[in-house]
C-alpha cells in the first residue's frame, strides 16, 4: 500500500546520485513528505522501501496545462507565414471551448504524464482565469482551484503562477477579443492572488508565485506593482520571438531583457522564460543577477522560436531549468536531450555544454534540477529539507542495462525512450509503478470524455 504523505517513509537505495556524486547503500529518511536525513554506506533496516538506482525528481518550471489537449492539432502544412503568432490564434480559438471541468480533466492528464516522465513538480503558468465570454466566475480563483485539484489528484507538486495579462502589445495596447479569458487590472489580480492563497492553504507543499505574462501584456507601472506583490517566485515570458524584440525596440528603444533589467530589480526569484533572442550583454546581465532562464526545447522547436545561446550562458555562470510549456510532448528526458542536441547542431560539435567535470547527462540533469527548484520555491536534490521526490531507474531497460555511474544518466537521456523509470515517488508516496501512474485509467477516462466534448 502507498503511504500517505504525512507518514514517515524511509528508503534504502542500492545506489543514489547525491550532491557530491554517486553513493551506494543510501538510506533516505523522510517525514511528512520531506527528507530528514540521507546516509550513505549503511545497510537497509526493517520497513525500509528498497529501491535500486535512484535520482532526485526533476522540476518542470513552465507549463500551460490546458494546451496538452491541442497537441497534434496545429501541424497543418501549406499555410503561408505559419508561425508562433498564427499558432497563438488557433490556441485562442481552442480555449474558448473549455469549461472548468474539462480544464481540470486536461490538467490532470498532463500532470500524470509529467510524473510518468520524471517531472515531480510543475510551475503552472496559469492564465485561463475567466468564463468563455470573459466574465468572472463567482470565485475569482475558480480555475486556479481546478489546477490545484488536478495536482492533488495526480500527486504532482505544484508551484502555482497566476498570470497577469492586461494588454495585447507594448505600451498598453487594448487586448483582443481572443484574450478576454485572461484579463485583470492590478486590483483584480490582487484579489485573484488572495483567492489562490486560500486554495493552496489545503494543498500539501504547494508554492504560490506570480507571473506577469510578458512585457507586451503589462505596462511599466503594472509591472512595478506586480513585482512588489508577495515574496514567492516571479516568472515572465521574454524575448521568445524576433517580432517581440523588434516591437519592444520600436516602443522603448531597448530590447526586452535590456529594458527589464533597467526598470525592475531582477533577482534569483525570477525566471525568464525562453529569453531566446538575447545579446552577449543581456546574457551576462541574466547570469549576474542570479535569475534562472526557463528553456522549453520541445515547444521552442515546435513553434520555431530559435535557439538560446546556451553555451555562452553556461560560460557566464548562468542558471537554467527546463519546462514542457505547450505540452505538445511531455518528456523530461527529451527536454534535456533536445537542449543539448540543439546546441550541437548550432555549434557543430559534441558534448558542448558540460564544462567537463561531469558527463553531459549528469551535468544537464543536476543543473536543470537546481535551476528549476530555485524558481519553483523548493529545495533541490536528495538532501535534508528537500521534498521526498525520487525516481528509480529501471536497469533492466535495454538502454540502461550494464551501465554504472554517470553512464546511467547519459543512457537515460540520450539512448532510452519509454520505460526507463521503474517507479516515481513524490512527497514520499509512490505514484508511478512499473512506469504507469497508479490512477492512470481513471484520469485518462475523464480526459477522453473531455476531449469528446471539446472536439465534437
Amino acid at each position: 500500500m502507498t503511504p500517505s504523505s504525512s507518514q514517515p517513509v524511509h528508503f534504502h537505495a542500492q545506489q543514489a546520485l547525491l550532491a557530491d556524486g554517486w553513493a551506494h547503500d543510501v538510506r533516505i529518511e523522510s517525514q511528512a513528505g520531506r527528507i530528514t536525513s540521507v546516509t550513505a554506506g549503511v545497510p537497509a533496516q526493517d520497513g525500509d522501501r528498497r529501491l535500486g538506482t535512484v535520482v532526485a525528481g526533476l522540476g518542470n518550471l513552465h507549463s500551460h496545462a490546458f494546451q496538452r489537449a491541442m497537441a497534434g492539432l496545429t501541424e497543418v502544412g501549406g499555410r503561408s507565414g505559419d508561425s508562433f503568432w498564427s499558432w497563438r490564434e488557433l490556441m485562442y480559438r481552442f480555449l474558448d471551448r473549455l469549461d472548468p471541468d474539462d480544464f481540470q480533466a486536461i490538467a490532470a492528464q498532463a500532470y500524470m504524464e509529467m510524473l510518468e516522465s520524471g517531472f515531480t513538480r510543475v510551475g503552472e503558468f496559469h492564465y485561463l482565469h475567466h468564463a468563455q465570454d470573459g466574465s468572472g466566475y463567482a470565485d475569482p480563483a475558480e480555475m486556479s482551484a481546478r489546477v490545484a485539484a488536478a495536482a492533488a489528484e495526480t500527486g504532482l507538486g505544484l508551484t502555482l503562477l497566476p498570470v497577469f495579462y492586461a494588454h495585447s502589445d507594448f505600451g498598453g495596447v487594448a487586448p483582443t477579443p481572443g484574450q478576454r479569458r485572461f484579463l485583470h487590472d492590478v486590483d483584480g489580480f490582487a484579489r485573484l492572488l488572495e483567492g489562490c492563497q486560500r486554495v493552496l492553504a489545503t494543498t500539501p507543499d504547494a508554492v504560490l508565485g506570480l507571473a506577469p505574462h510578458s512585457l507586451r501584456a503589462s505596462t511599466p507601472q503594472e509591472l512595478q506593482a506586480l513585482a512588489a506583490m508577495g515574496q514567492g517566485p516571479i516568472h515572465i515570458h521574454i524575448a521568445e520571438q524576433t517580432r517581440e524584440v523588434d516591437a519592444c525596440l520600436a516602443w522603448s528603444g531597448q530590447r526586452p531583457v535590456e529594458w527589464l533589467y533597467d526598470h525592475v530589480a531582477v533577482d534569483p526569484r525570477w525566471c525568464l522564460v525562453h529569453a531566446t533572442h538575447v545579446t552577449a550583454r543581456e546574457v551576462q546581465q541574466i547570469a549576474d543577477s542570479g535569475a534562472v532562464v526557463g528553456l522549453c526545447p520541445i515547444t521552442e522547436a515546435n513553434l520555431g522560436d530559435g535557439l538560446f545561446p546556451m553555451r555562452d550562458f553556461v560560460q557566464a555562470g548562468g542558471r537554467f531549468g527546463v519546462g514542457s510549456d505547450s505540452n505538445v510532448l511531455i518528456d523530461a528526458a527529451e527536454e534535456l536531450r533536445l537542449l543539448e542536441y540543439g546546441q550541437r547542431l548550432a555549434l557543430r560539435g559534441r558534448n558542448v555544454l558540460s564544462p567537463g567535470v561531469f558527463s553531459t547527462g549528469r551535468w544537464l540533469y543536476q543543473q536543470a534540477g537546481e535551476g528549476a527548484a530555485q524558481v519553483l520555491g523548493v529545495a533541490s536534490g536528495l538532501q535534508a529539507g528537500a521534498p521526498a521526490d525520487l525516481l528509480e531507474l529501471d536497469l533492466e531497460h535495454p538502454a540502461l542495462h550494464g551501465r554504472q555511474g554517470d553512464a546511467l544518466l547519459d543512457s537515460w537521456l540520450f539512448a532510452a525512450r519509454n520505460g526507463a523509470l521503474r517507479s516515481v515517488w513524490r512527497n514520499g508516496r509512490e505514484l508511478v509503478q512499473g512506469g504507469r501512474h497508479v490512477h492512470r485509467e481513471a484520469i485518462t477516462l475523464r480526459y477522453r470524455a473531455a476531449l469528446g466534448r471539446i472536439l465534437a
